[in-house]
C-alpha cells in the first residue's frame, strides 16, 4: 500500500479509510489480479445516480491513491455541492489493479457521506431564517464517527461533541445515580476539567433548576415545541438552549420557531440512506 496525499483530512479519517481497505483486500483481490496485469491501464468517472448533496470525493480520492498514488483523480464538483441525477463527479485514471481493488471501498465512503449530506442539507433547510443550528450525535457507526461527523459538517450541520471526553453532558442517568441535578453538577464541577456543562431537563422544573445552577447548555429532551418556546422564555439568554428527541422533517421547523440554538439529531448518522453513486469504466 502506497502513502497518498492526505491533506486537509483528519488522521481518524485517514485511519478508517486503511482499516476499509485492509478489511476488504486482506491478502490481496485474487480477481482482479489474475484477471489484469500489472500494466494494464484504465479511465473511468464517478457519476451521481440521484440528486442530493455530495460529501467524500476527496476520502474516495484518499481510498484508491492509498493503493497506487499515481492513480490521477480529477474532481470536478466541490465539497458540499448539490448535484443531479446523472452529474459526473470526478474523472480518474490508472492501473487498472489498484482501480478496480479500490473501487468498491472509495464508492462506500462516498456513498455514506454524501447520503449523510445529503438528509443534513434537508433539515439545514428546514430551518432556514431561525437562529436554530443542526447538530449530530454520537449515535454513528463504531469506528467511523470521524467520517460520519465530517459528512455532517459538509452537508452544513455542525458536531456536537465528538466523544465522552470534549465536553460534559449530564443526561437522566447520571442524575438520577448522583441523586440530584445539584449533586451531578456540584461533582462535574469539582473534576475541574473546565469544559462546558450541559444538562438535560424533561421539565420546565428540570430547567429553572439548571439555570439556578448557573450551567451553560441546556438539553430539552423530548418536550413539545409550546413548552420548548416556554423554555426559552424562562431562560431569557442566561444559557444556550438544545432541542433533542424525535425530531423529523416534519416536526423541526416547529421545533426550530420555538427559539432554540441546537437543535441535535441522531438520524443524521444513524438512518441516513446511502447515496446512489457508480464508476463507469472505460479503456484507457
Amino acid at each position: 500500500m502506497t502513502t497518498a496525499n492526505t491533506t486537509g483530512l483528519p488522521a481518524a479519517v485517514i485511519a478508517a479509510v486503511r482499516r476499509a481497505l485492509d478489511e476488504d483486500i486482506g491478502s490481496g483481490d485474487v480477481t482482479t489480479d489474475s484477471i489484469f496485469g500489472v500494466e494494464t491501464h484504465m479511465r473511468g468517472e464517478i457519476v451521481a445516480r440521484q440528486a442530493g448533496v455530495i460529501a467524500g470525493l476527496d476520502v474516495a480520492q484518499l481510498a484508491l491513491q492509498m493503493l497506487d498514488d499515481a492513480i490521477v483523480f480529477n474532481t470536478l464538483v466541490p465539497e458540499g455541492a448539490r448535484v443531479a441525477n446523472r452529474q459526473t463527479l470526478a474523472a480518474l485514471s490508472g492501473r487498472a489493479r489498484p482501480l478496480l481493488t479500490g473501487e468498491r471501498t472509495a464508492l462506500n465512503f462516498l456513498g455514506r457521506m454524501s447520503g449523510i449530506a445529503s438528509l443534513t442539507r434537508q433539515f439545514v433547510d428546514a430551518v432556514a431564517g431561525t437562529k436554530a443550528v443542526i447538530l449530530d450525535t454520537r449515535k454513528t457507526v463504531p469506528g467511523l464517527r470521524a467520517v460520519d461527523k465530517l459528512a455532517v459538517l459538509r452537508g452544513g450541520g455542525q458536531n456536537h461533541r465528538i466523544g465522552l471526553y470534549d465536553m460534559i453532558l449530564i443526561k437522566d442517568n447520571h442524575i438520577d445515580q448522583a441523586g440530584s441535578l445539584e449533586t451531578a453538577v456540584q461533582r462535574a464541577r469539582a473534576a475541574g476539567s473546565g469544559l462546558e456543562i450541559e444538562v438535560e431537563a424533561r421539565t420546565l422544573e428540570h430547567v429553572q433548576s439548571a439555570l439556578t445552577l448557573g450551567v451553560e447548555r441546556i438539553l430539552l429532551d423530548n418536550m413539545s415545541p409550546e413548552m420548548m418556546h416556554e423554555a426559552v422564555q424562562l431562560t431569557a439568554g442566561r444559557a444556550r438552549l438544545e432541542a433533542s428527541g424525535n425530531v423529523n422533517l416534519s416536526t423541526v421547523r416547529a421545533v426550530a420557531e420555538s427559539g432554540v440554538d441546537f437543535i441535535s439529531i441522531g438520524a443524521l448518522t444513524h438512518s441516513a440512506p446511502n447515496f446512489d453513486v457508480s464508476l463507469e469504466w472505460s479503456h484507457a
